[in-house]
């Protein structure tokens, strides 16, 4: 069964963040941190990413308040550019961040904001290249 989640986590995070990114996750895992993303995979991608409740693009939206009302900048990152990936607009964006706001306060969501702009960047960069 851990088998089965580890390749569906595998697949998953690789569909969600792209295959260079995840692969690069792994391969870069030392003896001391590879426990760590295995766990990663198997329970997070595997198990929660996996389970039939919640269509990805839920997911990621939900993903983005986390990591932002947390100060997560580096995951929120990550998460942005999956949540691109599953079809959430830059206006859902922009409309979890300001919820966020309320919520989780106005550093919070600045924050959120400044990484979006230049996860935003990065892909309009991308895309002209």
């Amino acid at each position: 069964m851990a088998d089965d989640l580890l390749e569906t986590g595998k697949r998953i995070r690789g569909e969600v963040i792209g295959e260079a990114r995840s692969a690069a996750a792994l391969a870069g895992a030392t003896e001391f941190d590879r426990p760590f993303q295995e766990l990663a995979l198997r329970y997070c991608w595997g198990e929660v990413w996996g389970r039939p409740g919640l269509p990805r693009r839920d997911r990621s939206l939900v993903n983005l308040a986390m990591l932002a009302a947390l100060g997560k900048p580096n995951e929120l990152k990550i998460h942005l550019r999956g949540a691109l990936t599953n079809g959430v607009t830059r206006a859902e964006i922009q409309e979890v961040f300001l919820q966020l706001c309320i919520y989780a306060g106005v550093p919070a969501a600045g924050e959120a904001f400044r990484v979006a702009r230049e996860v935003f960047e990065e892909a309009e960069f991308a895309d002209k290249g």
